[in-house]
């Protein structure tokens, strides 16, 4: 899960729902890339009370990465956030999501966001610079 204060901080009008396909890296000047899903939003199913953002790595680790910084490229929409009647129907949901993001993100136009300067250059934390100077429309704005 992302750490609340990074839900806090994000724009008031996020889409809630499952953003994807998404690009992850945990080390992107390695050029390892993996595919993801992203539920943004109160979880209904759960009955949250807070908002937050959830990543789904489609990757197998042998290791955790708990406290690593993330660049991650959200690339598309799959749907709605909604609620379930049981948890084996949010299974089966969050099995198809998984599908469709790994089927999108074969797309030409997404594959290439692979080799976006987002993820072949350094990013800071601490970088002051805005978004809307470091970009233009065919790049990836850099959200550290």
């Amino acid at each position: 899960m992302v750490p609340l204060g990074t839900i806090d901080g994000a724009p008031k009008n996020i889409i809630k729902g499952l953003c994807g396909p998404n690009w992850f890296s945990k080390e992107p000047l390695k050029g390892k890339l993996h595919k993801m899903v992203m539920s943004i939003g109160w979880n209904p199913y759960y009955k949250n009370t807070k908002k937050s953002m959830e990543t789904h790595v489609i990757h197998n680790y042998k290791e955790d990465f708990y406290g690593e910084v993330l660049s991650v490229v959200m690339v598309g929409y799959i749907r709605e956030e909604k609620s379930f009647s049981s948890l084996e129907a949010l299974r089966a949901a969050i099995n198809s999501d998984i599908e469709e993001a790994k089927v999108k993100l074969e797309l030409p136009e997404h594959l290439k966001l692979r080799e976006d300067n987002f993820f072949t250059s350094v990013h800071s934390s601490s970088s002051t610079q805005s978004a809307t100077n470091t970009s233009t429309p065919h790049s990836i704005m850099n959200g550290h």
